[in-house]
């Protein structure tokens, strides 16, 4: 089977054009489209839905700060433990029940709701950070 090929576009994102979808592009097997998504995102989806790419900024570093702190305390990790944003909640010892609390710190932390879908995509402290992020945003609006 012949590898899929998709023809490279090159974009550029003022303030203006960040807030309009990105016409689409056509492969020769697939239909490919480009979503900007505020300004602090774009989703690129393929169909079928077996190619899926997601690019994103991340959030800021007094979020990522913040939900280090909120997943210190509730996994209650020794001072000395070291978290990023690349930290997996697995990895740090949190079991599907800590999440659960870990995400439910970070509602209340941020004032925010976080559905079911959502939660369960959270792997690791940036992942937190972003969603929340974006639901902050969400929220404002």
């Amino acid at each position: 089977m012949a590898p899929h090929s998709l023809a490279a576009t090159a974009a550029s994102f003022s303030p203006a054009a960040a807030r309009r979808q990105v016409k689409n592009v056509v492969s020769s097997r697939s239909l490919v489209s480009f979503q900007s998504h505020r300004m602090n995102s774009m989703s690129i989806r393929s169909r079928p839905s077996s190619l899926r790419f997601k690019i994103s900024c991340s959030a800021k570093k007094e979020t990522v700060d913040k939900v280090c702190g909120i997943v210190k305390e509730q996994l209650a990790l020794p001072d000395g433990t070291a978290i990023t944003g690349d930290s997996k909640f697995s990895e740090l010892g949190a079991d599907s029940l800590d999440t659960v609390e870990i995400v439910m710190g970070l509602e209340e932390a941020f004032g925010i709701t976080v559905d079911e879908t959502s939660a369960q995509d959270i792997a690791t402290v940036q992942d937190a950070a972003d969603l929340i992020e974006k639901l902050v945003l969400d929220k404002a609006a």
